[in-house]
């Protein structure tokens, strides 16, 4: 019989710190977040009170600049932390990612007096935030997206309609992208909308095949009204704004779909390694073992690529064909594995009493956020090719 089954990461951390953060993230991983995953999944709750413990433990801020509350960790670091969150549960694990990613705007192109009015308690203060760019008619050609701000003294006033909006109804903070221009990619703006504003609301969340326990729901700015003072960057900045988050973002989702692919394999190793037919483990079976090695072979592929995009981020070098590359590798890696991970468990890795299943609905979905797997191409020939001709 077989001795071996799942075992920890073994992760190449540049600091000590960083090892104890990660042990830490593990093991509170393992005690609040997992024991509970699959019950909360299937009923749809969405985990608020974990959020609120991240943001205790530092766990929201981990990208940022320490000045401001954050946890002035390297990205390279912050998607490891992420990869263990996401392995537990994706909806923790990406709700982490899209609240990052509703930082972003306010601290790389706020003022110094923004950041230090909203950034401490947005990282550090149990807040949680949403990206306002999808639309029912504008996804993939977020640049067409007709949402209108329109400015009104002091202030702008926002109305239209925002789509698969992760957080959608719950979060504290939106960042929203709003025309205020013309047509095209440079008449859009980036604001900071309140949760609680008058004229926001949030119709029923979506019904989803997977991450039933996150809530997208679409959002209606009805006359919103919101200061200039939360205007972020310049007027017709905020699609660039957008770019450059969605680079880091779609990191963010390959480390989220790493995770995902680490728990189907560690749940595929455990079950073969106990299962027992023809009078011995199932995992000593060579067809099996070649799927494992398969899938153990993809995860790590996928994890050297979105840690190399990390460091070239963490060294202010451009990263965005890597981003693309990390993004489109690894959530196509983690739909094949977690299908093989069904696969592996059998009748059992249909059935709901297993999370093969769940993992494998899960996976899904990051094959579409933050661009579909076919925009991921197109960014990496556009890098190698150049623009198409039309």
């Amino acid at each position: 019989m077989t001795e071996y089954g799942p075992q920890p990461v073994d992760r190449r951390l540049p600091t000590e710190e960083a090892r104890d953060l990660l042990t830490l993230v593990r093991d509170l991983a393992e005690r609040e977040i997992r024991p509970t995953a699959a019950e909360e999944e299937e009923v749809g709750r969405f985990p608020r009170e974990t959020f609120a413990l991240l943001s205790e433990s530092g766990l929201l801020s981990l990208p940022y600049d320490e000045e401001f509350g954050g946890g002035g960790q390297p990205y390279e670091v912050y998607l490891q932390v992420l990869e263990e969150l996401a392995a537990a549960r994706l909806t923790v694990g990406l709700g982490v990612s899209v609240h990052t990613l509703a930082c972003h705007a306010l601290a790389g192109f706020g003022t110094k007096e923004q950041r230090a009015e909203h950034l401490p308690d947005m990282l550090g203060g149990g807040l949680l935030g949403a990206y306002c760019l999808s639309e029912p008619s504008s996804g993939s050609d977020a640049a067409s997206l007709t949402t209108r701000a329109t400015r009104q003294g002091d202030a702008w006033i926002l109305d239209g309609t925002k789509a698969w909006t992760t957080h959608g109804g719950v979060a504290d903070f939106y960042t929203v992208l709003a025309r205020t221009g013309g047509s095209g990619a440079h008449g859009i703006t980036a604001f900071l909308v309140p949760g609680d504003a008058e004229g926001l609301s949030a119709a029923a969340p979506e019904r989803k095949m997977g991450m039933k326990g996150s809530p997208t729901a679409q959002l209606h700015f009805d006359g919103v009204r919101v200061p200039d003072s939360r205007r972020l960057g310049d007027e017709g900045q905020g699609f660039a704004i957008a770019l450059s988050a969605l680079d880091s973002g779609r990191l963010g989702i390959a480390a989220c779909a790493i995770g995902v692919a680490q728990a189907a394999l560690d749940e595929a190793l455990a079950y073969t390694a106990e299962r027992q037919q023809f009078g011995r483990p199932i995992v000593d079976f060579q067809g099996l073992r070649f799927m494992l090695a398969d899938m153990a072979t993809q995860i790590e592929a996928g994890r050297a690529l979105y840690l190399t995009a990390a460091r070239l981020r963490d060294a202010g070098l451009p990263f965005s064909k890597e981003a693309a590359m990390s993004k489109l590798f690894c959530t196509d890696a983690a739909m094949r594995v977690t299908t093989d991970a069904v696969q592996l468990l059998g009748g059992y890795g249909y059935t709901v009493d297993f999370p093969a299943e769940r993992y494998m609905r899960e996976a899904k979905v990051l094959q579409i956020v933050e661009g579909t797997n076919q925009i991921q191409r197109m960014v990496i020939a556009r890098h190698l090719a150049g623009p198409e001709k039309r």
